[in-house]
């Protein structure tokens, strides 16, 4: 076990802002309200999978919403804790664990604060390794999890409960509630046992975030070059691949909010003058491509990264003229299997193009 203080959460949300490749929401957020949640109550314990009870009640949550409308509408703090009470109250469970829905972003941080809000230990693993827009892309999911009960809560208190058997339709009526609530809600979802959280997780993913964090400080301080000594870490972690894809800067960004998601395309022109890269977004960024050619595409993560410090730009940031370098990241194996494929691959978003692992399997 490990304890998350104040003084993590900065290294936390950094490497969540990688993870999240563009979506998850704003980590900067995520990062205010957890350091006022564990000044408030105390540090969070956060355990490994191993150190989780087989019989142990484990539940998900994060945030549903495109992530621009965070940029106005500002969350109280309690959302995620109406929601983790309105599931205890409807179902009559008592909850022993929780694990954040996926790594990336605010969603990263948002389950430290309700963990120190309960004193309940938060989980050091996700479902996603990254972050995805649609609710049944989760390896809970693939290999057999139910989305549902999902909570639901807002910044104004208001509750709704999703109950359906099947996560693709969590997914459409839960964003339709979210729609309604103001485009931004927060989420209690994939209740699971212990034991079970152990064979379809993604493992310790927070522990990855903080330590992306602590990577890129400590190279600014020594004065390395921060990009070349990220990707070197990456390579030794279970994701086990990461490279540099293109390089550029921002020249066009066609951005809008459609069906609760920031849906788009942003180009980026190389510096010296060749063809462009197109990266489609939808909250995340879902492929690159240049020349009409797929370089990469989901699961792996795309992550455009200001050139300087090689921090990640969410895809709500992103403005013109921004100077960048393009990073993919191979996803860890269990979310490279047929089956997790057939959840959150390229034919789940509708792009014509078929997965091959950055850096071969």
């Amino acid at each position: 076990m490990r304890e998350i203080h104040p003084e993590d959460l900065e290294d936390i949300a950094v490497g969540a802002a990688i993870l999240g490749t563009g979506g998850g929401g704003d980590p900067y957020i995520g990062k205010l309200l957890a350091r006022c949640a564990i000044e408030e109550h105390g540090p969070v314990r956060l355990i490994s999978l191993d150190e989780l009870a087989n019989d142990a009640k484990v539940v998900t949550g994060g945030a549903m919403g495109a992530p621009t409308i965070l940029i106005e509408k500002i969350p109280s703090g309690d959302e995620m804790l109406m929601a983790l009470r309105h599931y205890e109250d409807v179902t009559g469970e008592t909850v022993d664990a929780l694990m954040p829905f996926e790594a990336g972003g605010l969603n990263s941080c948002l389950p430290i604060v309700l963990a120190a809000q309960t004193g309940l230990p938060l989980v050091d693993a996700d479902g996603m390794g990254r972050a995805f827009p649609q609710l049944e892309m989760e390896t809970f999911n693939v290999y057999g999890v139910k989305a549902a009960p999902v909570a639901m809560a807002d910044e104004r208190g208001n509750l709704a409960m999703v109950e359906t058997e099947d996560a693709a339709k969590a997914e459409f009526l839960a964003r339709g509630i979210c729609i309604r609530m103001g485009g931004h809600v927060s989420l209690i979802n994939y209740p699971m046992s212990g034991e079970t959280a152990k064979r379809v997780s993604v493992p310790a993913t927070i522990s990855l975030a903080q330590d992306i964090g602590r990577v890129l400080r400590e190279a600014k301080r020594a004065k390395k070059p921060p990009l070349a000594t990220l990707i070197d870490f990456l390579k030794a972690t279970h994701y086990g691949h990461a490279e540099v894809l293109g390089s550029g800067k921002v020249a066009d960004i066609a951005r809008k909010v459609e069906n609760g998601w920031s849906v788009g395309i942003v180009t980026i022109a190389p510096f010296d003058g060749s063809a462009p890269y197109s990266i489609r977004i939808q909250n995340e960024n879902l492929s690159l491509e240049r020349n009409g050619k797929v370089i990469a595409v989901v699961p792996d993560l795309i992550c455009v990264l200001d050139i300087d410090t090689a921090e990640a730009i969410p895809t709500e940031r992103l403005r013109y003229g921004q100077r960048v370098n393009i990073l993919g990241i191979r996803v860890p194996e269990i979310m490279r299997t047929p089956e997790a494929l057939s959840v959150f691959g390229p034919a789940a978003f509708h792009i014509d193009a078929e997965y091959a692992p950055l850096g071969g399997s």
